[in-house]
């Protein structure tokens, strides 16, 4: 009963959150304040509105479709598309984790569920870093928000797809699949674990996963919206302009800024594209490629279900991985 107070309070504060906004919008007279506001934060919450509009109606086709899979999809069924052997596996585990349309957030349990079912390490990796770019979703959503140069959208992909081979084969060639996952007591001695449970059907389930996914995303958008819009208005320009200046260094710049911005994978390409007057197509790629695959707060997620020593490997190699194929795409192509 506890756990059901405490959902049932989580989801009416999300309400009452939500009504109290839909008011202000619908009833609220701005006009006076904005006459006191000065015009530079004035520019941060047209710049914030922006953003978050446009990548909701992203956010909320994602969450759906993830919560449909989450109910309607058994994890055994993935399984049986992946090939027994560890290096043929590979590239059928990157295709299958194009049709796994969900964020960085979910595909971790997930991933960590389907190991414990036998899944190799190494293609559990590939659904980790490869899900959540590879989808249609992502893709019509850096489609959109780059309609003015939709090379972006594609390059996105295909350096994602390769991406996803390299870090799996990395994977492998350090681990051997042995098993890096944390284990509780519990677990190890084979016993059920006792959890709390509504019995709901499937169609009730799948709202519940959706309202739950939606939440958690949404503060990580608008958190990225918000540091975002700070960003543009506020920072130097001298600054960033020395910095994105160089083809060597702003794809690293960006890259932390992925890490820490910490977006969905559904909606920072609305965010990459505020930048795109001052970054180049390289650095704004090293954004979009890096950020779904490792943030600072599936790395916490990481720490949390995985050892740490593999953990720390992972960064590693996710990072010189990216950095370095951004690299040789930027001699190559642009």
């Amino acid at each position: 009963m506890r756990g059901i107070g405490a959902a049932l309070v989580k989801e009416g504060t999300g309400l009452l959150f939500i009504g109290v906004l839909l008011f202000l919008f619908v009833y609220a007279d701005f006009t006076n304040i904005q006459e006191t506001i000065p015009k530079s934060w004035l520019n941060v919450n047209t710049i914030f509105l922006s953003i978050v509009l446009e990548a909701l109606p992203f956010v909320l086709l994602g969450v759906f479709v993830s919560a449909l899979i989450q109910t309607f999809v058994a994890e055994e069924a993935v399984r049986r598309f992946i090939p027994r052997n560890a290096l043929a596996a590979i590239v059928p585990a990157v295709i299958v984790s194009a049709i796994f349309p969900v964020c960085e957030c979910a595909i971790i349990p997930v991933v960590r569920r389907l190991i414990k079912k036998g899944m190799p390490l190494h293609i559990g990796v590939i659904f980790i870093v490869g899900a959540p770019i590879l989808n249609p979703i992502v893709f019509a959503a850096t489609y959109y928000a780059f309609q003015t140069t939709p090379m972006i959208a594609y390059a996105r992909m295909g350096l994602a797809f390769l991406l996803s081979i390299i870090i799996g084969c990395l994977i492998y060639v350090v681990f051997r699949n042995r098993d890096q996952l944390k284990w509780t007591t519990t677990e190890l001695l084979d016993r059920p674990i006792e959890v709390n449970t509504i019995r709901t059907n499937k169609l009730k389930s799948t709202f519940f996963h959706a309202s739950d996914e939606f939440f958690d995303m949404g503060k990580y958008l608008i958190m990225g919206a918000i540091i975002a819009s700070l960003f543009q208005v506020f920072f130097d320009r001298n600054i960033i302009v020395n910095l994105a200046s160089s083809d060597s260094v702003s794809p690293i710049i960006m890259m932390g800024f992925a890490f820490v911005l910490s977006l969905c994978s559904e909606a920072d390409a609305f965010v990459a594209s505020s930048f795109s007057h001052t970054f180049s197509i390289g650095s704004l790629l090293a954004f979009l490629v890096y950020g779904p695959m490792l943030d600072l707060k599936n790395a916490i997620m990481l720490f949390a279900y995985f050892r740490a020593k593999f953990v720390i490997a992972f960064m590693i190699i996710v990072t010189i991985a990216v950095y370095a194929t951004i690299l040789i795409y930027q001699y190559l192509f642009l």
